[in-house]
């Protein structure tokens, strides 16, 4: 039987092979960004290379999604390897789509090429039969939480129910066979150096916020009108004014946005939009600011006397991280680019919905260098896709022998060293708990 390190071998050189193909089809999803789920071209070129590589797949799930599935030579623990489909808006980005604004200001788009070259590697012919258990390959929409107002038609209409990708894939019961779960995100922070391990990350709920006044003449008689947007800033200056009591170490931010502020300057606004997330460390650190932001929205319509409306919408659960498949990581990670290339980071204050999935089984999602500017800005450019895409790769199929190798000894004890925090029923139901519509009048 080959050692866990000659079966690397042989992944690495199969990536290797591959690593023009791999690179060139990244930069082809760069060229052709969409957002959330409305992937399309991305996922059909997902659904084609699965389709090249031999790997059954089920596409259109969670409207984009798709979910691929290669077993190894016997038995063993299931594990998913995640690449993520969609971009985000960013107009001033120099591979923007000049007609949507989309941009890949994030990396997403060498998710893609390291999912599918870790799979390239682990399905060569003399690896992929001394593992044991499934490889699941997912392509997977709706990371970035944006288009609120879009997504939430989309539930309206039925066609989905969460507003993130990873949480309709639970519901739809994609993660219900599924044991162990990873992917690695790009990052143009220098101190994460070429590959890094990370910790915790926040979680968050988003909001969408309606203040109704009382239209009338700015001008000739605004006396008789109720401004609302006179209570918008005055909740906004409330939230601000509520900063002071968020424990440091929850890492709480709230950020809101007036997404429409009125009809005309020469009318008293009568309809005035905001949208927020509410994001911190831990649950209660969110529930109660999201507690406080509703208070000082409420507050804002009492003192000018409007209404308020407010939607709260489940957003990510804050991400956990395995300690034992972090290890794993981090030794493929010294071996790949060498010790003093490799970081770890405690907390990050950004989220994502890799922490849904978290809550359910072990996960890992560390980062790989190659980029530079600032994350989900205009300068996010990916510059080393050798690293980024190539190196990533590697270091994902390696983890997965790790896990999977040897009849999958290690998986298996990561799986039972786990304590899962919540059932995928559980994580549904405290989900939908979440969701609320209220509206407060000053009555």
């Amino acid at each position: 039987m080959p050692t866990a390190v000659e079966l690397k071998d042989k992944a690495f050189a199969e990536i290797d092979q591959r690593a023009d193909e791999l690179i060139n089809l990244s930069k082809q999803i760069l060229a052709n960004p969409e957002p959330g789920f409305r992937e399309f071209k991305t996922a059909a070129l997902v659904g084609e290379k699965f389709a090249e590589m031999g790997v059954p797949f089920r596409s259109g799930l969670g409207m984009t999604g798709l979910r691929g599935e290669i077993l190894g030579g016997s038995e063993g623990p299931t594990m998913a390897i995640i690449g993520e489909l969609d971009s985000l808006i960013v107009n001033e980005h120099p591979h923007a789509n000049g007609e949507t604004g989309a941009a890949h200001a994030c990396g997403h788009h060498c998710q893609i090429g390291m999912m599918l070259g870790a799979t390239m590697g682990l399905m060569h012919k003399d690896v992929l039969p001394n593992l044991s258990g499934r490889i699941v390959p997912m392509g997977m929409p709706a990371e970035e939480y944006i288009e609120i107002e879009y997504r939430d038609g989309l539930r309206r209409a039925g066609k989905i129910e969460f507003l993130g990708g990873k949480p309709e894939f639970i519901r739809l019961g994609e993660f219900d066979d599924v044991h162990l779960s990873m992917m690695v995100h790009t990052t143009s922070t220098p101190g994460e150096r070429q590959l890094c391990v990370s910790g915790t990350s926040n979680g968050t709920l988003a909001k969408k916020i309606q203040f109704v006044g009382r239209g009338a003449h700015a001008g000739g008689s605004p006396h008789l009108g109720i401004n609302a947007l006179n209570a918008a800033t005055l909740a906004l200056s409330a939230i601000h004014f509520n900063r002071e009591t968020f424990l440091d170490n929850d890492t709480v931010r709230v950020h809101p946005i007036i997404t429409k502020g009125g009809e005309a300057v020469s009318a008293v606004p009568a309809d005035v939009r905001m949208e927020t997330f509410v994001r911190g460390r831990t649950l209660d650190a969110i529930m109660d600011a999201n507690h406080k932001v509703d208070r000082a929205l409420r507050a804002g319509a009492m003192a000018m006397g409007a209404t308020v409306n407010i939607q709260t919408i489940p957003g990510y659960l804050p991400l956990m991280q395995n300690g034992r498949m972090a290890e794993i990581f981090e030794a493929n990670a010294n071996t790949l680019v060498g010790p003093e290339n490799v970081a770890r980071i405690q907390h990050r204050t950004g989220s994502t919905d890799m922490g849904d999935v978290s809550y359910l089984m072990p996960v890992i999602h560390p980062y790989v260098g190659g980029a530079t500017g600032i994350g989900h800005g205009a300068d996010y450019v990916v510059q080393d896709y050798q690293l980024a895409v190539i190196t990533a790769a590697k270091s994902m199929a390696a983890t997965v022998i790790d896990l999977l190798a040897d009849g999958a000894a290690e998986g298996r004890r990561v799986i039972a060293n786990h304590r899962a925090e919540m059932t995928a029923r559980e994580y549904i139901e405290f989900m939908r708990g979440l969701a609320s519509e209220i509206t407060y009048a000053d009555v």
